[in-house]
């Protein structure tokens, strides 16, 4: 599926199953606590913090789709196409750091 098929699929969702999008704002907010569910499996999973009970059967990937979904909604809401956004960006990142990163003796 690409990022465009995927922003239609979840504006097909919310329209049938989720009545309408939050606000913007609200969306905002519940995007940072999706990321904040990433940060905690991350930090249990590849840092030093240790998992609770609770935590120890957290799926990565789910939580993380939990944060492309928002980010999708907000994207719908804003007229944003992804798809066209990303590869902008990319080629932005490539112009900008073509060398950066190889020059870069913290990466050797």
């Amino acid at each position: 599926m690409t990022i465009t098929e995927a922003q239609k699929k979840i504006d097909q969702w919310i329209n049938t199953f989720g009545i309408r999008y939050f606000d913007p704002l609200t969306n905002t907010a519940i995007l940072m606590e999706e990321v904040g569910e990433v940060a905690r499996i991350m930090s249990r999973k590849y840092g030093e913090q240790s998992f609770k009970d609770s935590d120890k059967k957290v799926d990565l990937g789910d939580e993380m789709a939990d944060v492309l979904f928002v980010l999708m909604c907000l994207a719908n809401q804003c007229e944003i196409d992804l798809e066209k956004s990303l590869l902008k960006n990319l080629t932005k990142k490539t112009e900008r750091d073509i060398d950066r990163h190889r020059n870069n003796p913290k990466l050797k």
